[in-house]
């Protein structure tokens, strides 16, 4: 085997490592995008319902005076709505908190071809 053809076999083999290490990252990156939307949405929601309780927390006070049960329906509703706001906002930031670092998978792949490119001794050899 002449030198040209191994260089150009390492030459191959090695832009087929970094086109695989490219399509990990893009994965990576929209899993993390599609990630964040969802992220997103649950934060509206969580915005909505709390701007919500806040609107019936208001009328509570507003009709304090008023007769009848209408205080506990809208008292009712009212922290009802704060709860569910409230777990939502729990609930996103445990799922922040508790996520992998961006491009994990990338940087752990690069970590094993730099480890096999850098091994000192070929295993057959004895």
């Amino acid at each position: 085997m002449s030198i040209t053809a191994a260089a150009s076999r390492i030459a191959a083999t090695l832009i087929a490592m970094v086109h695989t290490r490219l399509e990990l990252a893009a994965v990576e990156m929209q899993e993390e995008a599609h990630r964040l939307l969802g992220y997103m949405a649950w934060l509206i929601l969580a915005v909505f319902l709390l701007a919500g309780s806040i609107l019936l927390a208001t009328l509570f006070v507003i009709v304090l005076f008023w007769d009848s049960y209408r205080l506990h329906a809208v008292g009712g509703m009212a922290a009802l709505l704060a709860l569910v706001g409230a777990a939502i906002v729990m609930k996103v930031r445990a799922s922040l908190d508790s996520r992998p670092p961006l491009l994990s998978n990338t940087l752990n792949e690069l970590r094993n071809d730099m480890a096999f490119a850098t091994a000192s001794e070929p295993a057959d050899e004895q």
